[in-house]
């Protein structure tokens, strides 16, 4: 290579870089002006009373943070029980258990989240707690199941060459089984994320507030607007929080398995 075409290559490098941030970027920027423009739009046309204390700035900051705390929270409780029973369940001592704890888990994907959140209602209480854990019933299974996907498909040559050079069990799972299967865990995590996010709209029907809110007052009151407003802020929340998700996937994963 000569030095004028290393030269060349040197100049041109950052290009393919600025263009791959402005790929990484535009999508969220995209998301929130379409954000902007709905509750933009909502201040600038007149409102009626009942539009006007669904439609205003206060009152969607409160909403759109309590949707936020109930998918945090919801996602939180999945992480917790989730990974751990994932491992375990891929143990040798545990793998009989895996057809009845799945059944268990699909059984709450299977019933209808409007359902499960008003069961779970009625047999507890009304208010933010219950819908936290309707919402982690209802998105449990793909990170469970992803997590043991994700473990049982690494190559079992690279296990006993963990355990031939003398790594104890725990030391193979976290040294090689876990990081080998991080690609796999943090889909299924970024799968119950977005779950959570559109399943926290039923929050509403007892009491939880969130962005369901909008929903089901718009419903209520025939108020189209207000019933748009709820429907566009929990789809660009949506994707936004998936795009995070596809960055920790990308940034999370160990090099080379992305």
């Amino acid at each position: 290579m000569t030095v004028e075409s290393a030269a060349a290559k040197e100049e041109t490098t950052p290009e393919p870089r600025i263009g791959r941030s402005w790929h990484v970027i535009l999508p969220p920027l995209c998301y929130l002006a379409v954000a902007a423009a709905m509750v933009g739009y909502t201040q600038a046309v007149p409102l009626d009373g009942i539009e006007h204390g669904s439609l205003n700035l206060t009152f969607l900051r409160r909403r759109t943070w309590e949707h936020v705390e109930l998918v945090f929270f919801s996602t939180v409780l999945v992480l917790v029980v989730a990974l751990p029973l994932g491992v375990l369940l891929t143990r040798r001592a545990l793998r009989r258990a895996t057809p009845v704890v799945l059944a268990l888990v699909n059984l709450g994907q299977a019933t209808p989240a409007v359902g499960l959140v008003v069961l779970l209602a009625v047999l507890f209480t009304i208010g933010f707690w219950t819908a936290v854990v309707a919402l982690f019933a209802y998105s449990l299974l793909p990170t469970l199941r992803n997590t043991m996907v994700g473990i049982e498909q690494v190559d079992p040559r690279l296990v006993d060459a963990g355990r031939g050079i003398g790594m104890s069990a725990a030391g193979v799972l976290f040294k090689v089984e876990l990081p080998m299967a991080v690609p796999v865990i943090l889909s299924g995590v970024r799968t119950t994320l977005v779950l959570n996010v559109g399943t926290a709209g039923i929050a509403a029907f007892i009491g939880s507030g969130g962005l369901g809110d909008l929903i089901t007052t718009g419903v209520s009151t025939q108020r189209n607007l207000v019933l748009i407003t709820g429907c566009v802020l929990i789809a660009v929340l949506a994707l936004i929080i998936d795009w995070l998700g596809g960055l920790a996937q990308r940034y999370l994963s160990p090099k080379g398995l992305t």
